[in-house]
């Protein structure tokens, strides 16, 4: 125990140094000294009791990491301590391959909750849908559970089994989803031509070599020789992933002006990224197809497009999350995950807790053939501790079906099909106005 203590000295002596002389007389900061000299003393306190008179023994490794993740807790949803295998899933999925079933989790409402299954994945062929809460992961209580805790007990080699216990409005009661764990190797960007000269960009999330596939697939796409009539850019149910990587794909579709910029309490973490004229950049017009799962990077993209006026954002209000993680890397292998920062759009905007207001609101809705979806959508806002925005906003939430499957025929999805029809009106209304604000009002008496 007492090993505990004197890695605590150095620290407890600079306290005490700052108790008794005052940073230049201040006498508030050195009352806040006090109390932080004095909560350090208890917690020390309180460890050796627990040691020496808890009915069993903890070993002071299991207890001190306890209390960091104790107090993580305190703190936003998205900052976490992170073990050294906790780590390694984390630097895993930014390669975009890893074993596991295939869904975004977080917590809301103290609930373990599926904010979407990916794509082509076990939780997605099992069924597994949107807003379904994780009461249970193998028969035991997901109570208390952290999102690195549930992330562990979900991931695991290919062809093993994971039971997780559902609960879902439209079900009688708790239900039971056995799935086997399979390699999960997302594809980051998809590609085709949705209709006459008019391309489709599928960013599922922002990983280490997006760009670099985001710049394949519209060379594919203007392989054909004729240009481009415009390009969807759908980024539904996209949580995010990377920061530079939202930058860089940014820049792809801009020769000028503000891309994002950061900043946070440390001058360290203030940023501000501009775009550059490589020549290269999509002349078309842009849509971006955006909902309440569209997240983080696939925002910093949307408001980075939207606010310079190179796209026009179609769909409904996304998640809200509008602040900058920082994994630093820590002794034994461990790390820190922590909010470092707020990000802002090129117009100065937070987007904390907001989200991005499309241009044109258009809700999904599924044909009778298909049914319904029956999860609720999942926002920042909606999160315990989540930071919040400058101005928090209240209302309703728009319940928005979950996007299941993609598909090449457009009367299965009415947000695709809206933006291809404003695509094709595009080049006959440009004819009397230039502005892309009068496109954007043409467009929304269009849907």
């Amino acid at each position: 125990m007492k090993r505990f203590f004197y890695r605590l000295l150095p620290l407890l002596c600079i306290f005490t140094l700052l108790v008794f002389l005052g940073p230049f007389g201040d006498s508030q900061v050195c009352a806040v000294d006090r109390e932080a000299y004095e909560s350090l003393k208890v917690f020390n306190e309180i460890l050796d009791m627990v040691e020496k008179s808890y009915v069993e023994n903890v070993e002071q490794k299991t207890l001190i990491q306890g209390a960091i993740n104790g107090m993580m807790k305190t703190l936003d949803p998205h900052s976490a301590f992170m073990t050294a295998d906790m780590y390694k899933e984390l630097e895993l999925e930014t390669k975009g391959s890893f074993g596991g079933i295939g869904i975004e989790i977080t917590i809301l409402g103290d609930v373990l909750t599926v904010v979407s299954p990916i794509e082509d994945t076990p939780a997605f062929q099992a069924g597994v849908e949107a807003g379904d809460k994780i009461i249970k992961i193998e028969g035991v209580s997901t109570k208390d559970i952290t999102i690195m805790e549930a992330v562990k007990k979900l991931r695991g080699p290919k062809r093993t089994k994971v039971t997780i216990t559902i609960m879902r409005e439209n079900l009688a009661g708790p239900k039971d989803f056995v799935i086997t764990r399979d390699d999960i190797k997302i594809k980051s960007v998809k590609s085709r031509i949705v209709d006459d000269h008019i391309a489709y960009l599928r960013i599922a999330s922002f990983q280490e070599k997006t760009v670099d596939e985001v710049k394949k697939a519209l060379q594919e796409v203007n392989k054909e020789g004729s240009p481009l009539k415009g390009l969807i850019l759908d980024m539904r149910y996209n949580p995010g992933g990377l920061y530079n990587q939202a930058v860089e794909v940014s820049d792809v579709f801009l020769k000028s002006g503000i891309i994002v910029s950061t900043k946070g309490r440390v001058k360290d973490v203030e940023s501000k990224f501009m775009a550059k004229d490589d020549g290269g950049e999509p002349t078309c017009p842009i849509i971006i197809l955006v909902n309440e799962g569209t997240a983080s990077a696939a925002e910093i993209v949307s408001g980075a497009l939207q606010d310079n006026g190179r796209a026009l954002i179609l769909g409904t209000q996304t998640f809200g999350k509008g602040s900058v993680q920082t994994v630093i890397p820590l002794k034994g292998g461990s790390a820190l995950k922590l909010t470092t920062a707020k990000y802002y759009t090129p117009k100065g905007i937070s987007i904390q807790a907001k989200g991005i207001t499309p241009d044109i609101v258009v809700k999904y809705f599924k044909t009778p053939e298909a049914g319904e979806a029956s999860g609720k959508p999942v926002r920042e806002r909606d999160l315990a501790g989540h930071i919040e925005s400058q101005k928090e906003e209240d209302g309703k939430k728009e319940k928005v079906e979950a996007i299941k499957k993609e598909t090449n025929d457009l009367k299965d999805d009415n947000q695709l099909k809206a933006a291809v029809d404003i695509i094709k009106s595009w080049e006959i209304f440009k004819k009397t106005s230039s502005d892309i604000r009068d496109v954007r009002d043409f467009s929304r008496k269009l849907s």
